[in-house]
């Protein structure tokens, strides 16, 4: 059976279609699959566990009957839904997943990620994340009235996207050095992330042996699924509704 994997699908109610593509894909391909991985971003932004709005209600109930139909499915926090706590978990049916984790797959050891902590050259993003990732921060932030919460979320997207304006590729994207180095010290040599939006399958030497770093798209135009089974496994894109 086929293991499948996703992530940065940034799911917003103003991208009506790229949602109905997702749950399409629930409720088509992923029903016979071996398992489901959103390795981060699922949500264009995810502001608590109380928020009973759209696409949220819609999606995890969704995933919910994937997981009720007898396919695990597996869920990691990304840089804009970083604050997945249970209750979100168990509506979705999910399994909150911790950034970095190993799994083996057909045989395998296979390191998970999102991605963003591979962008180590990215000073002012690592600063931003150790901030939002702290306990303290969070219970502070989550305290707050609902609508507080997101008009900060709103204000965050904005100044992201400024930020990505303003610095390279380059910095944007992942280091070589921080790849091996987790690669190295999880002992594997496949690595499957998402978070830099340029998907692709990388053939690199890790400690000697040969490894792949297999980097998932993101579904801002159109899908993007990893498919992987005891034959090997496939990056490939879904056309979006039209």
């Amino acid at each position: 059976m086929t293991v499948l994997f996703v992530s940065d699908l940034h799911l917003d109610a103003a991208r009506p279609a790229i949602t109905r593509l997702f749950l399409d894909f629930l409720a088509g391909e992923a029903r016979q699959a071996e398992a489901l991985y959103v390795l981060g971003d699922l949500f264009e932004a995810w502001v608590g566990d109380d928020d009973p709005g759209e696409p949220g209600a819609s999606v995890c109930a969704a995933m919910k009957a994937l997981a009720d139909s007898g396919v695990p499915v597996f869920l990691m926090r990304g840089n804009r839904d970083f604050l997945y706590g249970p209750a979100m978990a168990a509506r979705c049916g999910a399994t909150l997943l911790p950034d970095p984790c190993v799994v083996d797959l057909h045989g395998v050891p296979t390191l998970l990620m999102h991605g963003d902590l591979l962008c180590t050259d990215d000073l002012a993003y690592q600063a931003f994340r150790r901030q939002v990732r702290d306990p303290a921060w969070q219970a502070t932030f989550l305290a707050q009235p609902l609508a507080a919460r997101q008009a900060f979320a709103a204000q965050a997207r904005a100044a992201s996207q400024q930020h990505q304006q303003g610095v390279s590729e380059a910095i944007t994207d992942v280091a070589a050095a921080a790849v091996e180095d987790v690669m190295t010290r999880h002992g594997v040599t496949r690595l499957v992330h998402g978070h830099t939006h340029r998907p692709a399958i990388h053939a690199l030497d890790v400690a000697g042996r040969p490894a792949q770093r297999i980097v998932l798209g993101d579904w801002y135009d159109q899908g993007s699924v990893l498919r992987l089974d005891g034959d090997g496994l496939r990056l490939d894109a879904l056309p979006a509704p039209v």
